[in-house]
């Protein structure tokens, strides 16, 4: 089949692009006056097993099969995507009794998927099918069928499955929410199972995971020369020093911010000490609180640097923004 550029027709084709996402529009609508009982046991079956949902499919609805396995996955409910083809020579050994199978088929008929029911039946394995088939061998077979037919492809050939791969995946996304709503899922769940996504970054990150400590940290103590509290904050480029006293408790913090204020004013610095020119009382957070927390008490008083402290007010480390952006927290 060739192609022709001097044919291409671009108000056709934008005429298409709008006629898809009627058509498919549509067909997930018709979803929503056909979702009954029948998606509540399904739901339950699969809130209840002790094992793993299983999904199934051949084709395209293999492929939307992956994506709802993934999502199931992602959201609480232990999933994994079987092939059809590869149960049949040994990968069935893979579903066992405690599972659930949510098998996919537009058609209901598909012969990779249909011979291997018997087998899933003589182990007990219940059968949750998403069909357009109402009266085929998948949904004879079911023990609970979900409807996902559709009056027509988005296909002008009416051929290409489209509208009903869009049905079967708008299921497999109800089904995974309503479970999570079961089983209460929170963010933090969510967070657990996506370590490397922003949120994950967001709700598993501690200060003490990103914070400086020990040496790198910037400290003098209150008699201290402002030349040597000078000294000490360049060495260690956090932007500021903490000063304490004996027992390490912070006292106060001397920023760069305070320096420009402190020239401006015309101060004479030359004989004075990190006692009289630091912050007292500076705004602090603790180790075992979440890095985004760091964040927000630093864009609620505007400040890029922050002291790290235990219980006793002794101090265990200090951050600043690069930090924190380093850290991808932000």
């Amino acid at each position: 089949m060739s192609f022709d550029a001097v044919n291409f027709n671009a108000g056709q084709a934008l005429a298409l692009a709008r006629k898809t996402f009627e058509i498919e529009a549509a067909a997930v609508q018709g979803l929503a006056g056909r979702v009954g009982p029948e998606f509540a046991r399904a739901v339950e079956l699969m809130l209840t097993c002790r094992g793993r949902v299983v999904v199934m499919g051949m084709g395209k609805s293999g492929h939307i099969g992956r994506k709802i396995a993934a999502t199931l996955a992602s959201t609480g409910t232990p999933a994994m995507f079987v092939h059809p083809a590869e149960a049949s020579h040994g990968d069935l050994g893979m579903i066992t009794g405690q599972d659930v199978v949510l098998a996919i088929s537009n058609s209901g008929e598909s012969e990779e998927l249909t011979s291997i029911l018997p087998v899933l039946s003589r182990q007990g394995v219940p059968l949750v099918a998403i069909t357009g088939g109402l009266q085929s061998a998948l949904a004879k077979q079911a023990r609970v069928t979900l409807d996902s037919s559709v009056a027509q492809e988005a296909c002008p050939l009416n051929l290409a499955p489209t509208a009903s791969t869009t049905a079967q995946l708008a299921l497999g996304d109800a089904l995974a929410v309503a479970l999570l709503d079961a089983r209460g899922f929170r963010e933090e769940d969510f967070a657990r199972s996506h370590p490397g996504g922003a949120l994950g970054r967001k709700l598993l990150t501690h200060v003490s995971d990103v914070m400086r400590s020990g040496d790198a940290v910037p400290k003098v103590g209150p008699d201290t020369s402002f030349t040597e509290l000078m000294r000490e904050m360049s060495a260690k480029g956090l932007g500021a020093s903490a000063v304490v006293d004996a027992q390490q408790r912070v006292l106060g913090i001397f920023t760069d911010g305070d320096l420009r204020r402190l020239v401006e004013k015309g101060v004479d610095l030359r004989s004075s000490r990190a006692g009289d020119v630091m912050h007292a009382h500076p705004r602090t957070v603790r180790p075992d609180a979440l890095a985004v927390e760091a964040v927000e008490l630093m864009e609620q008083f505007r400040i890029t640097s922050v002291l790290v402290v235990d219980d006793a007010g002794v101090l265990c480390g200090a951050l600043n923004t690069n930090d924190l952006m380093r850290a991808k927290v932000i």
